[in-house]
């Protein structure tokens, strides 16, 4: 089994959509905590992960320059992460499959954890 960690992405109209009012909220979180338990139940949450702020910077070149973010340029919001196991990447993704934040039209990002590059990436063949 290897580790995978999920990026969870959304815009802040979707993020209000499901936040916006008490109800909604209590609605969204229900869902999500039945979807993290049954990760949990069938041994794939590795690391239940912390929500994110939403403000943050960025820093980028060669130049160091310094820019708000995490996602001027994306127009997403980063809103948090966990840590999975899974077979492969097609597993992990497949587990992505019934996270809550797709049906309210965010996404899920799945990234190898600890895995180092190909050692002929970048170079020519």
């Amino acid at each position: 089994m290897s580790e995978f960690v999920y990026l969870f992405r959304t815009s802040e109209a979707q993020q209000s959509e499901a936040m916006g009012t008490p109800e909604r909220a209590k609605k969204s979180m229900q869902v999500w905590l039945s979807w993290v338990r049954e990760l949990e139940a069938n041994g794939h949450l590795r690391d239940p992960g912390q929500p994110l702020a939403l403000e943050g910077k960025v820093v980028r070149g060669a130049n160091q320059v310094i820019s708000d973010g995490p996602y001027a340029e994306a127009k997403d919001l980063v809103l948090g992460f966990m840590i999975v196991e899974a077979r492969d990447l097609s597993h992990a993704a497949e587990l992505a499959r019934g996270c809550p934040i797709a049906t309210g039209g965010g996404s899920v990002e799945i990234r190898p954890v600890g895995m180092s590059p190909s050692p002929n990436r970048g170079e020519a063949a």
